[in-house]
């Protein structure tokens, strides 16, 4: 139980946050179709990236999701992204996903996946939606959009809510993880900066370096707090 001075809702136990949280980092994945996202996926696995998240805007998403799910089992954390309705959190498990990430604090949403053994990340932006968003039982918060704040407010909140943990997301650059993640969040969302044009175009050498960087940014940083 919380003490009457700790002023944030108790966070359950979630070994696909602790997951994520290990590696730093969610990639991602957002295109007009998920023809490439396997490649990519396999390319940022072998960068050390663990946690990729398929947005349902990004046609043939469940079935992609579905795919990527039963091939790489343990040694990746696949989610899925803009989940809006319990129906679709409710697909997205049936598809295999571990965890389901919306723009918004969407309460079904986190009961659905709460419900079903994923883990939910609703977004928020404000003190007050963050408190709201953590109240509803999510192991954590998008924070989002991450590019309308910065780190420092991040430091800000911890004052505040101690308890929650936070993936700022939305315009994040990979010059952008080290002083996000010295602000002591969770784990730093990354699409178009760290995917670029390989969403549409397919893997290549430039998604691994990249993926690679984003992986030692996050590494330097924590070792640095």
């Amino acid at each position: 139980m919380n003490g009457v001075n700790d002023p944030s809702p108790a966070r359950p136990n979630c070994p696909t946050t602790s997951e994520i949280a290990a590696c730093g980092l969610i990639a991602i994945l957002r295109a007009p179709t998920a023809e490439h996202f396997p490649a990519i996926t396999e390319t940022l696995l072998d960068a050390g990236i663990r946690a990729i998240e398929i947005t349902l805007t990004t046609r043939g998403a469940l079935e992609c999701l579905r795919e990527l799910a039963a091939a790489h089992g343990p040694e990746a954390v696949i989610g899925a992204g803009t989940v809006l309705t319990d129906s679709q959190a409710e697909a997205c498990a049936d598809a295999g996903a571990r965890f389901v990430v919306s723009p918004v604090a969407a309460p079904g949403v986190v009961r659905a996946a709460r419900s079903a053994g994923m883990a939910a990340y609703p977004g928020a932006l404000t003190p007050t939606e963050i408190h709201t968003a953590a109240g509803s039982g999510a192991p954590a918060v998008k924070l989002f959009p991450a590019s309308a704040v910065s780190p420092r407010y991040v430091s800000d909140l911890r004052g505040p809510l101690p308890g929650v943990p936070l993936i700022p997301t939305g315009g994040i650059s990979l010059d952008d993880i080290p002083a996000w993640t010295a602000a002591g969040v969770a784990a730093v969302g990354l699409g178009t900066p760290l995917i670029g044009q390989a969403a549409t175009e397919g893997a290549d050498d430039r998604l691994a370096d990249r993926a690679r960087r984003a992986v030692t940014a996050v590494s330097e940083a924590r070792a640095a707090r």
